[in-house]
């Protein structure tokens, strides 16, 4: 579409809808801005904005900002199914999105990541290996980039490697060159209508491909391997348990191998890779299948994989105060996320959990933590059902755990000190979203991060 003079809405003003204004601005578009939420609430937002030529229209989504547009921008996180969005589809007027309008005008092949949990460790590694083996490469998407405005420095011979979410996911018509999937597990239930619905927008990044596109699926994560049934590109299938046919990466002999075109090349050794935990190392395998889809050879993942530490808010390591170990894994918003935390240290754990529940079985991290952990502290508005879950979690009732609560994140990081001893490990991973204390993760880590280095200072001061 030439959109110089057309009219056009942009539904949600977050970091995705500011650059979609920005680009649209570019190409001198008529440009109205729908967003439930006041100007006081935009500010950072508008801000970025302010001088274009824009229409604010803000309080609420009004039907006719959308029925009367010739395109609609939708955001992600925006529901699909309200008013405006709906009247709109039942007019005709066609609906877009960052990602769907990058994907239209990107030169460049593309490499896209998904999954319920891993996908920014992998797409960071497969931005890495793609460097190293000395390719013009740009990294975004739902990391925290956003490529549209860096268009003019794409070019054919690059790659793009993007992590997309299923709420950028529901609304493609188009699929990348090569697709990964990570896993899918119950995760934004307090969103998507149903499981099925979750899988479904997942299944969206391989929809759209073709026999010359790429999968790369988690032949141990039953749902990826089911969706390899529907797919037209070449699937490739990653395992930490087996050695599936074809094209793929697996463990053998405590080696990470890839497998292409029949012949098997090892990667590394298992232990020499960085990152903590089997959850990461399945990471690993992902990233060195896609790359090998991308014609990368074992030198460059080699080169990566052995020296990657990994992304902030994942297990990353903090400081170690008085011979405790403090670990920010805020990105765990999932119970399961947590379990594999948990399972990535063989000592005892003092885990900080709680903030807003997201609909999400918690029976399996209550176990793991009578299994894991020495003692608990619980904060946020799903402290007592986390509590609760534990308390009836069967254990050994031989074994005790330390249960607390703690009314903020300052006291949980207090209380953790105290508890643990020289050896232990103290490790933030919620297991819920942070958006009863926090605008999102990110600022829950680094409120971690800056109250353990003011507790390590103290005790540095202290013994003076």
């Amino acid at each position: 579409m030439d959109l110089k003079g057309k009219r056009a809405t942009v539904i949600g003003l977050g970091r995705e809808g500011v650059a979609v204004v920005r680009y649209l601005a570019a190409q001198g578009a008529q440009i109205t801005v729908s967003d439930v939420r006041p100007a006081g609430e935009l500010a950072q937002s508008l801000r970025q904005i302010e001088g274009l030529p824009v229409r604010l229209s803000l309080g609420e989504n009004r039907v006719e900002d959308a029925v009367d547009a010739e395109i609609i921008y939708i955001s992600p996180g925006v529901p699909l199914d309200i008013p405006c969005i709906s009247a709109a589809a039942g007019k005709g007027v066609p609906r877009s999105s960052l990602t769907k309008l990058f994907f239209e005008l990107c030169p460049a092949p593309i490499v896209g990541i998904t999954g319920s949990s891993g996908k920014t460790t992998t797409t960071s590694l497969v931005g890495e290996i793609l460097r190293a083996a000395g390719k013009h490469v740009f990294v975004g998407g739902n990391i925290g980039i956003t490529l549209l405005e860096r268009l003019n420095e794409i070019r054919p011979n690059s790659w793009v490697v993007l992590e997309v979410s299923s709420f950028q996911l529901e609304t493609m018509d188009r699929s990348p060159h090569v697709a990964a999937i990570t896993n899918i597990t119950p995760n934004h239930l307090d969103w998507h209508p149903s499981m099925e619905e979750y899988i479904e927008a997942k299944g969206n990044i391989l929809k759209f491909q073709s026999g010359i596109d790429f999968a790369v699926l988690n032949y141990d994560d039953p749902t990826t391997r089911e969706l390899a049934e529907e797919c037209e590109a070449n699937v490739i299938f990653v395992s930490r348990t087996q050695r599936p046919e074809g094209h793929g990466s697996f463990i053998s002999k405590g080696q990470v191998v890839v497998r292409w075109g029949g012949v098997e090349r090892p990667v590394c050794a298992t232990a020499d890779i960085k990152l903590l935990g089997q959850h990461n190392l399945e990471n690993v395998l992902v990233a060195c299948a896609v790359c090998s889809a991308c014609d990368v050879d074992e030198q460059a993942m080699r080169a990566v994989v052995t020296t990657f530490r990994g992304v902030e808010h994942r297990l990353e390591p903090v400081a170690r105060v008085d011979g405790v170990d403090y670990y920010n894994d805020s990105i765990a918003t999932t119970p399961e996320r947590t379990v594999a935390g948990l399972r990535s240290f063989n000592r005892p754990v003092v885990l900080l959990a709680g903030g807003r529940d997201k609909h999400l079985p918690v029976e399996p991290l209550a176990e793991t933590v009578w299994a894991k952990c020495k003692g608990i502290i619980l904060f946020g508005e799903a402290a007592s059902l986390l509590e609760d879950a534990i308390i009836r979690a069967p254990h050994d009732t031989a074994r005790s755990l330390d249960i607390r609560r703690a009314s903020s994140l300052a006291e949980a990081v207090a209380l953790g000190a105290e508890m643990a001893a020289s050896g232990d490990v103290v490790l933030l991973s919620p297991a819920c979203t942070s958006f009863d204390l926090f605008v999102d993760f990110e600022q829950r880590g680094r409120e971690f991060k800056r109250l353990v280095r003011e507790l390590q200072q103290q005790r540095q001061e202290a013994r003076r």
